[in-house]
């Protein structure tokens, strides 16, 4: 490995998103000496990350469908404005291989895999198809998508299966079903979700892991055939299959079963013939057995715990892979853990109530500070909280030496937080920490579940 001299630089990148990921962006690019151009909705006019990138363009109302998620308009700002590539950050369009192709056929780099690789990986089937003929562990499922014929593939999987949407994200399209009995139920349940949510029904089905943990391995890949894989995250801490806490590494995983995480991911990015950073997510037993779930063709939302644990900069990589540049450094090099890391996702809901969505204006915004803390936002005091959008505000990101002293730094960090004038989720996060599985590392995906179902018993009892 080593620097191309060859690749040509970027002059200017478009963000073709929002918040706090555009922010964290424009902030890379700053120090590559690289212009930034920041789209914006109605909405975000007021947005921190259209104030600090060096031009912006109004992509039309507050609704995503009409802004964040136009492709016409966002690659004709980029024409526009004379962008060398596009950086679709995470969410919206960032695994729409259209939008991908769209860039590409307007003689616009995108910053992350070609067409072919987010339509392979995109339908989770297919990347299942893909990681069994690269020799990397599935749960035992059906192979492919299920025609009227899923009673006999279920029945021969074994119950408890899991219904998934064949194009699912984020937790929708899924049912967890125990007998035979729920399964038209659960399946009509499963595709109608998947028809709301992405336009398309199909699902297959998976062996449900009983009590596990959501493992995910980084991956960087350039074009000339050298491929990384960094130390996991563990990310079992969620409610309703949308992460709240990810920890790297993982209080669970050992030497010898991280290096075999990051051979399955690196065999599967190779089989794929991958290019940019992605992620690998895996399935991990209380046996420590792993199975591939899915790749996640873009940057993570928790691409920080990361950051800090390996010392290297992932949206810099994206951009240098993006520009043509070989890896700058070997596998042996990514896979060093230099610290401990967590990461907690503040969002504005009412953890009292169900996580409602509490938009609305801030009145006081103090983000914890000191050694071994980063906080990435876009928040500001008076800035309005849009209802259009998801509700992160921030990501409070705490590093130390070792796991015992992270745990304290994260609950001094969460103390010191402040945010006025709306309901976040720093008092659930304060819980969590307290929670003597978690300090134990004992974890799992059921144990947000679990712990709410805990304090609603005892609530009752009192």
């Amino acid at each position: 490995m080593g620097t191309d001299l060859s690749f040509t630089p970027f002059q200017k990148v478009l963000i073709a998103n929002r918040g706090e990921i555009a922010l964290r962006i424009i902030r890379t690019l700053k120090e590559m000496n690289i212009k930034s151009v920041a789209v914006y909705s109605q909405a975000d006019r007021n947005s921190l990350h259209v104030r600090m990138a060096d031009e912006a363009v109004c992509i039309g109302p507050a609704r995503s469908a009409q802004s964040y998620l136009n492709i016409d308009a966002i690659v004709t700002a980029a024409k526009l404005t004379g962008a060398d590539a596009v950086h679709p950050g995470y969410g919206f369009l960032s695994e729409n291989a259209d939008f991908a192709k769209a860039v590409t056929e307007a003689g616009i780099t995108f910053i992350g895999p070609d067409a072919n690789s987010i339509s392979l990986l995109g339908v989770k089937s297919t990347a299942r198809e893909i990681a069994v003929k690269a020799g990397v562990p599935v749960t035992p499922g059906s192979d492919g998508v299920v025609g009227k014929n899923y009673h006999a593939i279920a029945r021969k999987i074994g119950f408890p299966v899991m219904i998934k949407a064949a194009l699912g994200g984020g937790g929708k399209g899924m049912r967890a079903c125990f007998n035979e009995e729920d399964l038209d139920r659960m399946m009509s349940t499963a595709q109608a979700e998947a028809r709301a949510n992405f336009g398309d029904d199909r699902m297959y089905l998976e062996k449900l892991v009983l009590n596990p943990r959501h493992i995910e391995v980084q991956v960087a890949a350039d074009n000339y055939g050298n491929v990384v894989a960094f130390a996991e995250r563990d990310c079992s801490l969620q409610r309703r299959h949308q992460k709240l806490v990810e920890e790297s590494p993982s209080p669970f995983v050992d030497a010898a079963t991280r290096v075999k995480l990051q051979e399955a991911a690196c065999k599967l990015i190779e089989a794929a013939n991958y290019r940019g950073v992605g992620t690998v997510e895996f399935l991990m037993a209380p046996t420590k057995e792993f199975y591939f779930m899915e790749v996640n063709t873009r940057l993570q939302v928790e691409h920080p715990v990361t950051e800090e644990v390996c010392g290297r900069d992932l949206v810099k990589l994206q951009v240098q892979i993006a520009q043509g540049e070989k890896l700058p450094f070997t596998q042996k090099e990514a896979a060093v853990i230099k610290c401990h890391a967590i990461e907690h996702r503040i969002n504005a809901e009412d953890s009292e109530h169900n996580f409602v969505p509490c938009p609305g204006t801030v009145s006081e915004w103090i983000p914890s500070g000191g050694l071994g803390v980063r906080v990435d936002s876009h928040v500001y005091v008076g800035y309005a909280i849009p209802t259009y959008y998801d509700s992160l505000i921030a990501k409070l990101i705490v590093t130390a030496p070792e796991r015992p002293q992270l745990l304290a730094r994260s609950r001094r960090a969460l103390g010191e937080f402040v945010v006025g004038g709306v309901k976040t989720t720093l008092p659930f996060h304060k819980r969590i920490l307290d929670n003597a599985d978690f300090i134990a590392g004992d974890t799992d995906t059921g144990l947000i579940e679990r712990m709410l179902k805990q304090e609603k018993e005892h609530e009752s009892q009192n």
